[in-house]
């Protein structure tokens, strides 16, 4: 699978298993049944151990814990917006949005920051 395949795929394999799976069988149906609090939970619990790989990774220059970590996070993140009925091409969008814009401006552009 190539690289930037790999987010379509996923995002169908999160839905289906949203939908149709049985809690039991999957973690991912799991997280759902569980609710949005448990996977807040994860997001931030992946968050954390994200911010200690980044600090083990700059201290040793051994990046696969990062590496590692970050994958974990994203996938949660992934359940969080599947959850809430989005997906990965609605933050793809976002990011392609921000192209020729300075972070600053970008910043100052955004509602919540007015």
């Amino acid at each position: 699978m190539q690289p930037h395949d790999v987010l379509t795929e996923l995002t169908r394999v999160l839905e289906a298993r949203k939908q149709a799976a049985d809690a039991e069988a999957s973690y991912v149906a799991s997280l759902h049944a569980k609710g949005l609090n448990k996977i807040l939970e994860k997001v931030g619990e992946e968050c954390t151990e994200t911010l200690l790989a980044a600090k083990d990774a700059e201290n040793s220059g051994d990046h696969r814990a990062l590496i590692s970590e970050t994958a974990d996070l994203w996938f949660h993140t992934l359940v969080m917006l599947s959850h809430l009925g989005e997906n990965a091409d609605a933050v793809l969008a976002e990011l392609a949005g921000r192209f020729d814009l300075s972070g600053h401006e970008e910043k100052a552009a955004r509602p919540h920051n007015r």
